[in-house]
């Protein structure tokens, strides 16, 4: 997951972020993948058994 978000990052250099709602969209897929990380570090233990 880290090494996608860099990929991201790194892919996005050079965009202007106010683009076409660019900012908006990027803003959002970073806070779902922050929150499917979470969830799944948090259950991590059910999953397992």
């Amino acid at each position: 997951m880290d090494a996608a978000m860099r990929q991201l990052r790194q892919a996005i250099k050079g965009i202007p972020v106010r683009r076409e709602g660019f900012k908006g969209h990027h803003d959002r897929m970073a806070k779902a993948v922050a929150k499917l990380t979470v969830a799944l570090s948090d259950s991590r233990s059910a999953i397992k058994d």
